[in-house]
């Protein structure tokens, strides 16, 4: 994904669904107007999710899921099966494609009841109606088409894009923080695990955001913060930190500025914030044995010093003086049973749609498991978390409160 490309994170995740030989490739297919899923007479053809990132109108940015048949069948049907159900994680909105002639079964039925369970939003559309001998009649949330003979194609079209319309007022990174004029610092070291000419997701969103705010972002690295604060003719609105340098920019930043990091900007952004300031609270009770998860949305290349699982695991040890045992999962993969974790610490999760992300954090919740991310979880070891969340009075009020109820 280039730079000028909508994120996959930022685009409404539609997820197709249904029984093998239903159409589901020949729906996307259609949808696109080009054969980018395979589409053959032989059930089981689509054997794992696969993803397609792509601009629809009137739909916009989406990322299309493409999914293994709900009836698959056998020990690796089943695994199939999951992996299709899984998929409902990080679905925004789901299409149930159902051959016109056969109608719901069992299985599209029981997909049906999850789709409810799950509070998404839902069509059903009838593939292969040019075969019926006689029009089919649809509900509200029904629509009928022909995927081979494209016909319906631009109303389904519109339906999804009726379905897929966000509920809530978009959420920015940190635009409303700000105001036209304000001058922001972004501190962005450039190390071995940096891409070779490029910013990583995090600092590009958050630079577009500021712009698209009429602030100012200036971007220095860490060695060059203290030249560039006494060079500005006024005083930064905040600097924003790659977690990693957070002492080390906390020394050089006054305390008048605030200070927070990207990884908590995007723990705010998908609506994990609060959760991760009461997790990592966990990082004080830890002892020798204790497991702890290490999450990451990504699957970037491990460098030798890499941040998830070299930095963190040593900062822990040196901060909780104990030898806690380390797992580590990265991209789509995060564990169904938590609970024999301590705490799980979670990166900021750019590659991660909200859904996705408010998923894991109901697993955390619903098994008692503690659950921080790495924004976080660096700043209370480097002693700067009150500091880090001063910009949001509400949270630094319920950590103030948490500290005093552990103190009584």
């Amino acid at each position: 994904m280039g730079m000028n490309d909508t994120p996959s994170a930022n685009r409404v995740h539609i997820g197709i669904f249904g029984k093998r030989n239903a159409g589901k490739s020949s729906v996307i297919n259609a949808l696109t107007g080009q054969n980018l899923a395979v589409v053959s007479d032989v059930k089981g053809t689509t054997t794992d999710p696969v993803y397609k990132a792509m601009e629809i109108l009137p739909l916009g940015p989406v990322v299309l899921i493409d999914t293994p048949g709900i009836d698959d069948e056998g020990p690796l049907g089943e695994l199939r099966v999951k992996k299709a159900r899984q998929v409902l994680n990080k679905t925004d909105a789901a299409v149930l494609v159902v051959d016109a002639a056969r109608g719901c079964g069992a299985e599209e039925k029981a997909l049906l009841q999850l789709f409810a369970q799950k509070q998404l939003p839902y069509l059903i559309v009838y593939n292969k109606c040019d075969l019926l001998a006689a029009p089919r009649q649809t509900g509200p949330k029904e629509i009928c088409i022909s995927a081979e003979k494209k016909q319906n194609i631009e109303q389904l079209k519109e339906r999804l894009a009726a379905l897929a319309a966000p509920q809530e007022p978009e959420k920015r990174l940190v635009g409303d923080l700000l105001a036209p004029a304000d001058l922001v610092v972004l501190v962005v070291p450039i190390d071995s695990a940096a891409p070779k000419g490029r910013l990583i997701l995090p600092q590009q969103q958050t630079i577009r955001d500021i712009l698209e705010s009429n602030a100012t972002a200036i971007v220095v690295k860490e060695t060059g913060l203290h030249e560039t604060l006494h060079s500005l003719g006024k005083k930064p609105r905040m600097v924003i930190t790659d977690s990693q340098a957070f002492a080390e920019v906390s020394a050089v930043v006054p305390p008048e500025i605030p200070l927070t990091s990207f990884s908590i900007l995007f723990a705010r952004y998908k609506g994990v914030l609060e959760t991760a300031i009461q997790g990592a609270a966990a990082l004080d009770t830890l002892q020798d044995g204790d497991a702890i998860l290490i999450a990451e949305g990504c699957t970037h290349h491990r460098q030798c010093d890499d941040i998830g699982t070299v930095k963190l695991p040593r900062w822990i040890r040196t901060y909780t003086g104990s030898q806690p045992a380390f797992s580590f999962t990265s991209g789509g993969e995060f564990p169904e049973d938590l609970q024999r974790y301590k705490l799980i610490i979670h990166c900021g999760a750019c590659m991660l749609n909200e859904r996705e992300m408010q998923y894991r954090r109901r697993c955390a919740q619903e098994q008692n498991v503690p659950m921080t991310n790495y924004g976080i979880a660096i700043a209370r070891m480097k002693g700067i978390l009150k500091r880090s969340i001063a910009l949001f009075p509400n949270l630094l009020a319920l950590l103030n409160e948490n500290d005093r109820d552990a103190q009584s």
